[in-house]
């Protein structure tokens, strides 16, 4: 039997990290691998999540809201311009309910406020990643 992790088609489900600063990378990474999936990619901005997205078409992406240049928000909406099915997820150590109201008007798939912790991370990732089940 499948887990969650895991694709119809039985590959891992594949992450993008979009963040500025590489602890939040790391702790990202250790907790996407901590549930049986792969990071098939880092960015440390807006520019260059929307650069990589068309070559890399992850499943999901997390993307930390504040960056500077081209912020998570402006990102989100770039990339659902590329592929409208895209799965993003938006991490803000702000936690402002008109910013996550903004982020899932603008189509993002859930909102996570920093500091995270692996249980927060899996319980919004988990109804994500049923869909690829």
């Amino acid at each position: 039997m499948r887990d969650a992790s895991q694709k119809k088609d039985g590959s891992a489900v594949r992450f993008m990290i979009v963040d500025d600063s590489s602890f939040m990378i790391r702790e990202l990474e250790r907790f996407i691998r901590a549930m049986n999936c792969t990071v098939a990619a880092t960015a440390s901005s807006g520019e260059q999540a929307v650069e990589k997205y068309p070559e890399i078409k992850p499943d999901i992406v997390t993307m930390d809201i504040s960056m500077p240049g081209m912020n998570g928000l402006e990102a989100l909406t770039r990339i659902l311009e590329l592929d409208p099915r895209a799965r993003v997820v938006m991490i803000s150590g702000l936690g402002h309910e008109n910013m996550v109201r903004e982020c899932i008007s603008a189509g993002a798939a859930g909102f996570l406020v920093k500091p995270l912790a692996q249980e927060q991370f899996e319980q919004t990732l988990m109804p994500i990643l049923a869909k690829f089940a």
